[in-house]
């Protein structure tokens, strides 16, 4: 920790040049504002989100993991609307100029951003509780957005990747217990679902991004569309360590409602169905159909042999009350 540097220091020296080189960013890092150009015949996407220290990650987890989850969480905002990614900005705020913890929360942050060829053209540093916010920028051609909306009874419901991973990776931690490589890069560095999400488009009836949990999210999707859903239990895809933690307690909450999966829950036509293997070979990522849309309102999960299952919580909200 440098105590004498100064907040341009640090943004001169760990935030510039952050990310891929594009040629639609005019003007980035350091002056009062980027100046950018949108394409023709695209529409902007833009999305934000606020990772604040004890809430959505541990105050001492790893700061390259920390810049890498930061941007992850809005690619796979721009994923649930099939954006192609572009620009970030970040607000960050630090309880000291600490230039190391900069310098490896850039890394991760720029290894992620040059992946998806994103620029960082911008933002803010300022002193306090640790604190990340990042908004994320993305094109997707005129009126081909994916949105809440669009469900309709008989079509079907999909999520892609495995479900729980995460929440049984944080559960672990915070009791103290090891925490295997695949888990734990599943918590801290989620995979955001960007080429999916493009592959969908004009295809998918509507789309979501799992971070609050497939219980809470999918009831978003079904409030916007006016419908109901039925969610079979043993058609969810599970890696063999949440299988396990879910049959020990008949306790579905891992997969249903323990969030920061970061994958995407989508609705499909029943006529697409046989395109799903296309789908998830395009994507680079399994595609699993977990239950229908119906008509109606609520949301119902089932065994397989019918009876049902009641959920014990409904996902992350911030403002609930105990």
């Amino acid at each position: 920790m440098r105590p004498d540097v100064s907040e341009f220091d640090l943004i001169r020296r760990c935030l510039t040049g952050v990310g891929a080189a594009r040629d639609d960013v005019r003007v980035d890092v350091g002056d009062d504002c980027a100046l950018l150009r949108v394409p023709p015949g695209r529409e902007l996407a833009v999305g934000i989100d606020t990772l604040v220290a004890g809430v959505h990650f541990l105050p001492d987890c790893d700061p390259a993991a920390l810049g890498w989850k930061a941007l992850a969480v809005n690619l796979s905002d721009l994923a649930a609307v099939g954006a192609e990614p572009a620009w970030a900005t970040l607000a960050l705020t630090l309880p000291a100029a600490d230039e190391d913890w900069l310098a490896a929360f850039a890394r991760g942050f720029g290894e992620l951003a040059a992946a998806e060829d994103v620029r960082l053209v911008g933002g803010d540093l300022t002193r306090g509780p640790l604190t990340v916010t990042v908004q994320a920028h993305g094109f997707v051609p005129m009126d081909h957005a994916l949105r809440r909306d669009g469900a309709r009874p008989g079509d079907l419901v999909c999520v892609s990747g495995a479900l729980g991973d995460a929440g049984l990776a944080l559960r672990h931690l915070l009791a103290g217990e090891p925490v295997d490589d695949y888990l734990r890069r599943r918590l801290e560095r989620p995979t955001p679902r960007v080429a999916l999400g493009e592959v969908l488009r004009g295809l998918a009836t509507a789309a979501i991004d799992l971070s609050d949990g497939l219980l809470s999210d999918l009831g978003h999707v079904l409030a916007a569309s006016g419908c109901a859903a039925r969610v079979e239990l043993d058609r969810l895809p599970l890696t063999d360590q949440v299988a396990a933690a879910v049959a020990a307690a008949d306790d579905w909450t891992l997969p249903l409602a323990a969030g920061d999966d970061y994958e995407l829950c989508f609705t499909l036509p029943r006529a697409a169905a046989g395109q799903l293997p296309v789908l998830a070979a395009a994507a680079g990522c399994p595609l699993t159909t977990i239950g229908e849309i119906e008509s109606g309102s609520g949301l119902r999960c089932v065994h397989a042999d019918g009876t049902p299952w009641q959920p014990r919580g409904r996902g992350y909200d911030h403002f609930a009350t105990a």
